[in-house]
């Protein structure tokens, strides 16, 4: 699913034009991308939580010229769902039929 298929599905389900919709969608992500930006997690009750992780300084390898290098330290964005939506997909994936997975 895009990101036109779900303004087109909010749309029809809750009449709001797909304009207005749009715009919510993108003011959403938005504010999680801001809210994370500034040091904040975001929590949404019974869907999930959106987080900072930390990822520690570690030794990788330039692979073409076969060095060491040093990967510093550095923050990144995490989804954590919560259990009810992880619940739900279980359900609803072991419902479907083999050949549609």
């Amino acid at each position: 699913m895009r990101k036109a298929d779900l303004v087109s599905i909010i749309s029809e389900k809750t009449g709001v034009a797909k304009v207005d919709v749009l715009v919510s969608l993108e003011t959403f992500f938005s504010e999680v991308k801001d809210t994370l930006g500034s040091g904040e997690n975001v929590y949404v009750r019974g869907f999930g939580s959106f987080v900072i992780k930390k990822r520690a300084k570690k030794i990788g390898r330039h692979i073409k010229k076969n060095e060491a290098i040093e990967i510093p330290e550095h923050y990144i964005p995490a989804f954590k769902p919560a259990k009810i939506f992880i619940d739900q997909v279980k359900d609803n994936v072991h419902a479907l039929p083999k050949d549609a997975k």
